[in-house]
């Protein structure tokens, strides 16, 4: 029972045993189609709590999977018995010697982090697989990650110098050569002698032969390497406690070649005349990845910078200097005489290079929203026949109807793809299988991989009959068993593996157990929520903490289950009805959720955009359909509401709230967390200010504009509106507001209250219907709320999508017209912060523009503010809510000068700095109206 085994596991070892059905859901499948869900996920505090597990588990025949960033394609990092997390706490880096350029890690240590600790002394980990920020150095030695540079520095077994590793019957060992396998050495010696015709002449020679067992490294000829052919064992024949690595010095500048040519398969013929320039990396995009990039993200800089073509090959170089580096650039795109840009700006190649590396989450819906697949992942030939090969292989597409997007790298013959497989239907699963038999036969014809990095998993395990013979089949199980005879290490992976189309693990409308009659429409997924819970394949960017906004609590807490990725597995799971049995009414769920700050930032940083803080709303609604509410969800859902009946008494209510007493018990009884302070009610409204002002004359042209009274603003922070109302006076606008009472429906959408939100919004419907229609622009001051008229609007009322078109940012107006009658100014350095919602739906090109021009140079902090509306106030939240404010935040006020402009357009991250910091910040338009009363004050432009 999982009890018994998780009392036993708790009783003996000092790291978290997690058997909870959340936490179960959760580590129920990695990056790919597979779900296997376990018994119980254990958080290792160091290599004893590991050791401790095994013995647990081999004493109880429970089988063990290791897990990094579970980031894996083949499924090889989910499994039925133990999930060993490695990430959590095994990830430091243990020693550094820059003189030896070597490293010694733990297996949970992040790339990322490896590289930020070794390129100060000019040295980093050459693999460089498009999961940096998130895959560990454990997984990637399971694996045998390559990515891009590994035409210049090879495969991580390339850079290996020894492994430390824990062997099934409890002894460590660190081995490298044969000598060092301890009492293994002998029985592994007797393996390659009885086995060497076949290791010599069986297991294919090109730079990606990732799948099964790389044996030929033991023979005597290459040193009998024995880390080597433990390298890519998928943990199947040992736990990896830690590793020493060799570090490489990369050039000091580097330089991007992109190349255009008509197709892929005219790219992958000019690989052979590439290779001799020495290029660093030389990796493949293709049309369709580029149109499902725009269909995500939109027109870019980056897409319309490529060079003519249809397909275009990535080639960096390298050079002491960056007149070096472009030198042998532009040398290889004149020596290949076809289309090419060559960009020396680092910021123009991240931006590229973005495309490349969301990828593997891209493809997974194409231009139009067909849904793409892994399987068929990563299969490698020789470089010289790549051409040939793609061309079968499109052949083969046609044949079985199907069709993918192609990129990868072409450098070293890797294609990545992902193909718009049915695995949802049976027949669609029979022609999934006879597929995946064809492609294996078809590269195995080529001389080629299955895998040519990613590794085997269940997805091509059973394929590897017809890329070996059968008697290196029959070593790879012997290799197996000197190090697991008892077959509990990732059982069903590379030996005896497991069918490649069974344990699929996506739902679908048919086999789902809870009722999905939904109340937003999900117009990207066809108006399903199965199919949008279906968009998170597990690529695990939401796990990056470094750069970026997603995923705010994973950053807080580094817990899988609060991670964007963690909570669609929940979801996927609660449509399941296996392991969470009670759908909406899941508390599993609800709690997975509870610390979701409904940001959106995954909306746009996610590669698929899965959009939590919609799926979270969704639940909240369902999951409290027909009952009583937690106390914030009326206090704080209702807002908009009760700050309309305070607003009569905004002075003697604040005097009441200021005395403790009165506060506390205000707290308690709406559910707002006691570290708190309540907000101050203005004496007087934004919209009370506008009617009662004197009139003012039509502006010169009629140009008109409706600002929005969103509920912050007008009952908070009316100072802002004031500011806006100046500005856009002073930009040659007639300023109206709404005759009515209005909001966007903000509140109630976060509380999951979306029967009211819909109510509310459709009376906002008809208050903009008129405006966007007659082509006045309604302007946001609050991001939150203008995001929600953006999008939420659309999406919760079919029909009204189309008034989001009229809504823009205080910035986005401003900047359409020339920006003359703004004054210059003195410059001034700020910190500004971005709101979430701004980050994920709007644009802050626009207010950067305007800062610029009024001499605001500001640095844009890149994380949330933490408090993110409703979250921070709820009670519980506030520990997380600090967390997140010191990610990025909290830590760039305080390095700033005192006095640094600050700048927060949001209420909510107004809010934080005053309550965490007591520093005071403004809104832009605070900003450009002092810079217009300044200009007066001098005699320059006056203001309005």
């Amino acid at each position: 029972m999982t009890v018994g085994l998780a009392e036993e596991l708790r009783a003996r070892i000092a790291g978290e045993v997690l058997a909870d059905s959340a936490t179960r859901a959760v580590y129920s499948s990695d990056a790919s189609n597979y779900r296997h869900v376990p018994r119980a996920v254990v958080l290792p505090r160091d290599a004893e709590d590991v050791a401790a597990t095994l013995a647990v588990c081999a004493e109880q025949g429970v089988p063990i999977t290791h897990r990094g960033g579970g980031t894996s394609i083949g499924g090889q990092a989910c499994g039925p018995g133990v999930v060993l997390d490695h990430s959590r706490h095994l990830n430091r880096l243990l020693e550094f010697d820059p003189d030896r350029g070597t490293a010694r890690v733990e297996p949970g240590l992040v790339l990322d982090d490896l590289r930020d600790a070794t390129l100060p002394h000019g040295l980093t980990f050459g693999p460089n697989p498009s999961s940096h920020s998130r895959c560990t150095i454990g997984g990637m030695i399971g694996n045998n990650a390559c990515g891009s540079s590994a035409v210049a520095w090879g495969t991580t077994a390339d850079n290996v110098v020894d492994l430390d590793v824990l062997l099934a019957d409890g002894t460590r060992l660190t081995v490298s050569d044969l000598d060092s396998a301890g009492p293994l050495t002998r029985p592994l010696r007797a393996l390659v002698d009885r086995r060497r015709a076949a290791l010599r002449t069986g297991l294919p020679t090109l730079p990606r032969r990732v799948s099964g067992y790389a044996l030929d490294a033991l023979l005597p000829e290459n040193g009998e390497d024995l880390a080597r052919a433990l390298v890519g064992s998928e943990g199947t024949c040992v736990t990896l406690l830690g590793a020493t690595v060799r570090l490489i010095r990369p050039p000091a500048v580097r330089v991007l070649a992109v190349l255009g040519f008509p197709d892929a398969f005219a790219a992958a013929d000019a690989v052979p005349a590439i290779l001799p320039h020495g290029p660093l990396t030389v990796e493949s995009v293709d049309r369709a990845l580029v149109e499902a990039h725009r269909a995500v993200h939109g027109p870019s800089a980056a897409t319309e910078s490529l060079p003519d073509g249809n397909a275009w090959l990535y080639c960096e170089t390298g050079g002491d200097t960056r007149a070096e580096a472009v030198l042998r650039a532009e040398g290889l795109a004149r020596d290949l005489d076809v289309p090419a840009v060559v960009l020396a700006e680092s910021a123009h190649q991240r931006a590229l290079w973005r495309i490349r590396e969301e990828g593997s989450g891209i493809a997974t819906r194409m231009s139009d929203g067909t849904e793409g697949y892994p399987g068929w992942e990563d299969a490698a030939v020789p470089p010289e026949r790549l051409g040939d090969y793609l061309r079968d292989f499109e052949a083969l597409l046609g044949q079985h109807g199907r069709r993918g997007i192609y990129y990868g790298h072409f450098g070293e013959g890797c294609i990545h793809v992902r193909l718009d497989f049915d695995l949802i239907s049976s027949t669609g699963v029979r022609g999934f299988r006879e597929f995946m038999l064809d492609a294996a036969d078809l590269v195995a014809g080529y001389g080629g991989s299955l895998s040519g990095e990613h590794g085997d998993g269940q997805a091509r395990g059973e394929l590897l009959t017809r890329m070996y013979p059968a008697e290196v089949i029959d070593a790879f199980g012997e290799f197996k068993a000197v190090f697991d005879p008892d077959r509990l290490l990732n059982p069903g992976q590379i030996v005896d593996p497991l069918p490649l189309d069974a344990n699929l693990r996506w739902p679908s409308e048919d086999t789902v157990t809870v009722p999905v009659d939904t109340m937003f429409s999900y117009p990207h997924d066809g108006g399903s929520f199965v199919a949008a819970a279906r968009r998170c394949v597990g690529v695990g960017k939401c796990r990056n903490t470094g750069g970026g906004v997603m995923c705010p609590s994973y950053r807080a807490t580094r817990d899988e289950r609060h991670s964007t990725r963690g909570r669609a597995r929940a979801l996927v799971e609660m449509l399941h009805g296996e392991v969470i049995r009670d759908g909406w009414r899941a508390e599993e769920v609800h709690e997975v959720l509870d610390l979701c700050l409904s940001c959106r930032a995954c909306r746009s940083e996610c590669p698929v955009e899965v959009d939590m803080a919609t799926y979270k709303a969704e639940f909240l609604h369902q999951h409290y359909r027909n009952r009583i509410r937690p106390a914030a969800h009326y206090s704080m859902g209702w807002l908009p509401a009760l700050a309309v009946l305070a607003q009569p008494f905004a002075r003697p209510l604040n005097a009441a709230l200021s005395a403790r007493p009165v506060a506390s018990a205000v707290r308690r009884l709406g559910g707002v967390d006691p570290h708190r302070d309540l907000p101050v009610f203005a004496p007087e409204t934004l919209t009370r200010w506008f009617r009662r002002r004197a009139p003012r004359p039509p502006a010169a042209g009629g140009r008109r504009v409706l600002l929005w009274p969103d509920t912050f603003t007008n009952t908070f922070s009316p100072g802002v509106g004031r500011a806006a109302v100046e500005v856009l006076e002073a930009a040659g606008y007639t300023v109206e507001l709404p005759r009515e009472r209005v909001c966007c429906g903000l509140t109630w959408v976060s509380t999951g209250q979306l029967g009211i939100a819909r109510r509310v919004m459709r009376r906002t419907a008809r208050v903009l219907a008129p405006y966007v229609q007659a082509g006045v622009p309604v302007v946001g001051l609050e991001p939150s709320c203008t995001a929600a008229l953006r999008t939420d609007l659309g999406e919760l009322l079919p029909g009204a999508g189309w008034l989001g078109e009229g809504v823009r940012t205080f910035a986005e107006l401003l900047v359409a017209d020339d920006l003359d009658w703004l004054p210059r100014g003195a410059e001034r350095a700020a910190v500004a912060q971005t709101h979430c919602h701004q980050s994920a739906v709007l644009s802050t090109d626009p207010d950067r523009t305007l800062l610029d021009h009024v001499g605001v140079r500001a640095d844009f902090v890149d994380g949330c503010c933490g408090l993110a509306g409703n979250f921070g106030f709820e009670k519980g939240h506030h520990e997380v809510s600090m967390a997140c404010a010191e990610d990025s935040l909290f830590p760039a006020v305080r390095a700033a000068e005192s006095d640094t402009l600050v700048l927060a357009d949001g209420f909510s991250c107004r809010t934080q700095l005053a309550q965490g910091l007591g520093r005071d910040s403004s809104h832009l338009a605070e900003v450009l109206r002092d810079a217009l009363r300044a200009a007066a004050t001098r005699g320059g432009t006056p203001a309005s």
